[in-house]
């Protein structure tokens, strides 16, 4: 089988970012049964020095789509907007992000190979070919935030489990 850039990264963003969806709507459920202020998981973390769970959230479009976009521009630089701060507003973000992605033509992706691309923040950059940024530092990237944004929530006591986290896997046809 030869490979394909498409393949090896949308249908993954597109799992993952549906998994990341599902969590959304079951924090906001639970905030309500436990009468918890959604703000109270919406900004929470972990650890002192990490980012809330508004930003794991907005960072999982930042390195799917955000890094598509990259790649087509040549340059990728995180995104420092602040992140949506209601449950509303970062489903509204997951769904968006999800929209765009079912638009991409697998040739376009698949076309990527070999192409160049810059990691561009400030005065550090770093140089790579198109399938070494999605694949080196998109997609770990994306899944980390993923997984500290199911983390948070599942430290702040929400009962849920790895199957919450993955979604609906791509099963043979």
């Amino acid at each position: 089988m030869a490979f394909s850039l498409y393949a090896a990264t949308i249908p993954s963003f597109q799992q993952i970012l549906g998994a990341v969806s599902g969590l959304l709507d079951k924090a906001e459920t639970f905030c309500a049964q436990k009468g918890i202020a959604p703000q109270e998981l919406i900004q929470a973390r972990l650890a002192a020095d990490m980012f809330p769970l508004a930003y794991q959230i907005k960072s999982t479009t930042v390195h799917s789509l955000g890094a598509i976009e990259g790649v087509r521009k040549g340059v990728f630089s995180p995104d420092t907007t602040a992140p949506p701060e209601t449950f509303a507003a970062l489903k509204a973000r997951i769904a968006a992000t999800l929209t765009a992605l079912e638009k991409i033509d697998s040739a376009e992706i698949d076309g990527f190979l070999g192409r160049d691309v810059r990691f561009a923040f400030g005065n550090n950059y770093r140089d790579y070919t198109a399938e070494d940024f999605l694949l080196s530092f998109s997609l770990p990237n994306f899944y980390f935030h993923a997984s500290t944004a199911y983390d948070i929530l599942r430290w702040k006591g929400m009962p849920i489990g790895k199957r919450d986290y993955m979604g609906k896997t791509r099963t043979k046809k």
